[in-house]
């Protein structure tokens, strides 16, 4: 037999997809769904809890619970990282998704931080390293308006950005074209990439930076980025709140046969 908060939250999550609850609107007040026949005030609180995890609704003292703005981020595949935005242009990656998403990336949107760090066991492997031989680490938080949307934390050898933007602790991009135009400038032109994404729980410490509600999810992204011949010259790490992006991946299929038999 179903539980009455379920049954309440799936018919209160059945209105937010219709739309008769938008975002920004605020639920009813606990109370009055108690007053009004839907249960009990633990039952409607369980109700109200289980949409916060779902990510159809935010709560916070004194503003009460809102339906969350439900249009994600698009966080394009391999189109967020043509050339022709970097290289010849001014826009970053993520700057890229903001604008397939018709979306605006306003200054101040993300913070940074730069540091020299003994290199964690996934990075050292990455780049070819002993464990803990020294790493640049440049780790950001981008937000939209007020609300985080991701963090990602690229590391970098030494020897390829000492003395380049990437290492200015500016906030903000790091300059035009970012962190993959300053690699080309320095003569490492990024050739090729693996992503590899896994989905998880966020650990108290993501969910209060990506001010999750308990139980959300996020992705966890690993990038490596090589040059032509093999070189490793990012290795990043990137957390991402589950229900504000789509990831969308548009690319030429392969045919390796037919190409086993030019």
């Amino acid at each position: 037999m179903t539980p009455k908060w379920r049954e309440l939250a799936d018919k209160l999550a059945e209105r937010i997809r219709t739309g008769e609850y938008i975002p920004g609107q605020q639920l009813p007040h606990i109370r009055d769904l108690v007053e009004a026949g839907e249960g009990s005030k633990s039952t409607v609180h369980a109700a109200y809890k289980a949409l916060e995890v779902e990510g159809l609704v935010t709560s916070s003292r004194g503003h009460g619970t809102l339906v969350r703005e439900q249009t994600p981020l698009k966080r394009l595949g391999i189109a967020r990282y043509d050339k022709a935005k970097w290289r010849d242009g001014d826009e970053v990656a993520f700057i890229a998704d903001r604008v397939a998403s018709g979306r605006a990336y306003k200054r101040g949107e993300q913070t940074q931080n730069v540091s020299l760090v003994p290199a964690p066991p996934a990075v050292a492997a990455a780049h070819g390293l002993s464990e803990g031989a020294e790493v640049y680490a440049r780790a950001r938080l981008v937000k939209e308006g007020d609300q985080p949307t991701h963090t990602l934390t690229s590391y970098y050898r030494p020897e390829h950005v000492e003395g380049t933007r990437i290492v200015d602790p500016t906030p903000g991009p790091a300059g035009k074209g970012g962190g993959f135009r300053v690699l080309y400038d320095a003569g490492y032109e990024i050739d090729h990439m693996r992503e590899e994404l896994r989905a998880r729980v966020a650990t108290p410490d993501e969910a209060a930076l990506l001010q999750l509600a308990p139980g959300e999810w996020v992705v966890e992204l690993h990038r490596t980025t090589f040059t032509a011949d093999d070189m490793v010259v990012e290795f990043a790490v990137g957390i991402h709140a589950a229900t504000r992006f789509s990831w969308s991946y548009d690319f030429k299929v392969p045919d390796s046969a037919q190409k086993a038999k030019q």
